[in-house]
């Protein structure tokens, strides 16, 4: 079992940043390695998924709507995983999730795919 925990969310204007930090832990995460992906949920909408690293950080990915804006990191030592997030809008808000599953060369973006998953932290940008 791997248990996820997402941290620094909040309220910021538009044009602002965070910093979203997943921090794993369980036993699973001692043995496994994984891929972890971050999504975001807003009020009425789908889960969507916004960006993705792999075990080795050699591949990101990233939805188009965040591309250059956003950035995923990970330091494997302290299990943790990070999206910086820059020039905020306000259809940034949102809820955003860590999710991570086994690892593969590719970056997943399919939700389904994912094992483990955190509660989610709030976004809110105010416009």
């Amino acid at each position: 079992q791997v248990q996820l925990v997402e941290s620094g969310g909040g309220l910021v204007q538009a044009g602002g940043s965070l910093r979203l930090s997943c921090a794993a832990s369980g036993p699973a995460s001692e043995r496994s390695n994984y891929n972890t992906g971050w999504f975001r949920q807003a009020p009425g909408k789908e889960r969507e998924w916004v960006a993705g690293i792999t075990w080795s950080g050699s591949s990101t990915d990233y939805d188009d709507s965040v591309k250059g804006r956003f950035t995923i990191s990970r330091d494997n030592a302290k299990k943790s995983v990070y999206l910086e997030m820059h020039a905020l809008k306000p259809e940034d808000t949102a809820v955003y999730y860590c999710a991570a599953k086994s690892a593969t060369p590719w970056v997943e973006r399919v939700p389904g795919n994912f094992y483990y998953w955190g509660r989610g932290t709030q976004v809110t940008v105010s416009s």
